[in-house]
């Protein structure tokens, strides 16, 4: 074997069509909400690490737990990149009714490319939070929020970091 690109062979590199069954695929008996979505720094420089916060509030009657799920999307890589990335997730269990505000880190290591070797790149980004991947047809509620912030500096190699 000689092409070892994963272009075609997996639902991270495919076109618009998404897969069946995508990560965190399932039904619940009651519903979420999610809000106020802040990332912190909204700009910062190749190496740092981007805080993360969201709210995620079971609005069913019933207590029920969420998979909170955060996807990174390079808007205009240099290299083949997937559509967009997992980069962290949680399991919440809430009571029906009550509210949780949860932290996240997405690492600068989260956020390389391969070149090779793996480098930071400045640009601009998108970051999705919820309790599905983003463009997902939605089988029950569960919105996805997206924030955008951007990367100043100029390419490095991730070992330098």
């Amino acid at each position: 074997m000689e092409n070892y690109t994963m272009v075609g062979r997996t639902y991270r590199y495919y076109g618009p069509e998404a897969p069946l069954y995508p990560f965190g695929y399932g039904l619940s008996y009651t519903t979420f909400s999610y809000r106020e979505l802040v990332l912190s720094p909204s700009v910062l420089p190749a190496c740092a690490n981007l805080s993360v916060s969201v709210v995620v509030e079971n609005t069913g009657r019933r207590d029920g737990e969420e998979v909170v799920q955060l996807y990174l999307r390079w808007e205009q890589p240099s290299v083949p990149v997937p559509r967009w990335q997992l980069v962290a997730f949680r399991r919440v269990a809430l009571p029906a009714g009550a509210a949780v505000k949860l932290l996240f880190v997405v690492t600068a290591a989260q956020r390389a490319v391969w070149g090779p070797p793996w480098r930071l790149e400045p640009g601009a980004f998108t970051l999705f939070a919820g309790g599905q991947q983003p463009a997902q047809a939605q089988r029950a509620s569960s919105p996805v929020l997206s924030a955008h912030f951007g990367v100043m500096g100029a390419a490095r190699p991730l070992s330098s970091c």
